[in-house]
């Protein structure tokens, strides 16, 4: 298994995209497929690849010259629960303390509130719906490894 810096219109990107899909938005009654995904280009698009299948993935957004917000991060069902998610995760930080970024965000679901805490993330502001679902706006210091 392996991290990667996806391409966008890349087959890595597409699979990326069939996974955000399947796991995050068809539940939600949602197709992420029939949106516009043209200002993706500017995103920062990252997956764990198995066999160059995408089983996990998320991209980062640059909000300002210091900070970047994380989105639409997901793990293939049949890989959660086996720190793919966290090495994910840790793998895109450093790319992003690599250029430079000083401060993540993210909006996690409740049920990944957990997660993020344990991997340093602390909760801002008050829960939320996003997409119909309760979220809490979460953040994360890259400076001084804290």
């Amino acid at each position: 298994m392996q991290f990667e810096l996806i391409s966008f219109q890349s087959d890595w990107y597409h699979q990326a995209c069939q996974l955000r899909n399947e796991i995050l938005r068809k539940p939600l009654g949602l197709d992420l497929l029939q949106e516009d995904l043209t200002e993706e280009a500017e995103y920062f698009h990252y997956g764990m690849i198995e066999a160059n299948k995408v089983i996990a993935c998320a991209l980062a957004i640059p909000v300002s010259g210091f900070k970047a917000k994380i989105r639409q991060m997901t793990v293939t069902p049949e890989y959660q629960k086996q720190g793919i998610g966290k090495l994910l995760l840790q793998n895109i930080e450093l790319d992003l303390k690599q250029r430079e970024i000083e401060t993540i965000e993210l909006d996690a679901r409740t049920s990944a509130i957990d997660f993020y805490k344990k991997l340093g993330y602390v909760p801002e502001g008050a829960e939320f719906l996003s997409v119909s679902i309760p979220h809490l706006r979460m953040v994360k210091s890259l400076v001084n490894n804290r």
